[in-house]
């Protein structure tokens, strides 16, 4: 399966310099937060797949404008052609705003989830917008990752945890990818493709999400 995940920079050769035929090869796109929900609505307009979506910290305006043909997937886990997806947007909480949590709400969110993620047997993408503590995240109040989520990558030991919020531009230091006991983890920042192994599934609907759980509609906002 060939994923596209998106996050923070919309990215021209997707959008303003578009050309047909681009997305075609995708099978599943995965966006980070902080984007235009604009954008998100072209993507699954112009791809063959779904956009599955956490909000990032900019995100409030979805509330009056939500990417429309979208999936929003915070807080829930959802399975796609076998592959079982959890959302958890947000960053940690700096200044007044929505979409941001102090570790312990991070930490009571994952708490909430743990029935799901033991009937389902595990995880294998954490799609999140801050990175997790030490894990390709920054030293400045804004950007400082979740310990809660470094502590979900020990205990269910997920094959992929998908990012954003870190701006490749911040520094030439900053990671595309790392690997954290078993775990790859991608900075998604405008966009980044990767490939992952198909897994058995039951029903196979091409280019129809099938959902473990059912997901909050597109417009809500926490």
């Amino acid at each position: 399966m060939k994923i596209l995940s998106v996050s923070d920079e919309e990215c021209p050769a997707l959008w303003d310099y578009y050309q047909p035929g681009r997305l075609k090869e995708y099978d599943l796109i995965l966006s980070c937060g902080d984007l235009s929900s604009r954008y998100l609505s072209f993507l699954v307009t112009m791809a063959r797949c779904p956009v599955l979506y956490v909000h990032g910290n900019h995100d409030g305006a979805y509330c009056q404008e939500p990417p429309e043909g979208c999936d929003c997937i915070d807080d829930h886990l959802v399975e796609y052609n076998g592959l079982r997806i959890l959302g958890l947007g947000g960053c940690r909480r700096y200044h007044p705003g929505p979409h941001q949590y102090t570790d312990y709400q991070m930490r009571m969110r994952i708490a909430k989830l743990r029935w799901k993620l033991w009937r389902s047997g595990g995880v294998d993408i954490v799609v999140t917008h801050a990175a997790p503590e030490g894990l390709g995240d920054a030293d400045d109040p804004a950007h400082w990752g979740f310990a809660a989520l470094r502590e979900l990558l020990d205990r269910y030991q997920p094959a992929y945890l998908v990012h954003g919020h870190v701006h490749l531009s911040y520094g030439h230091d900053i990671p595309r990818e790392l690997h954290y006991n078993g775990t790859r983890i991608i900075n998604a920042c405008e966009r980044y493709v990767f490939e992952v192994p198909d897994k058995p599934c039951k029903v196979k609907h091409l280019g129809k999400v099938i959902y473990k759980t059912r997901p909050r509609s597109t417009g809500h906002c926490p």
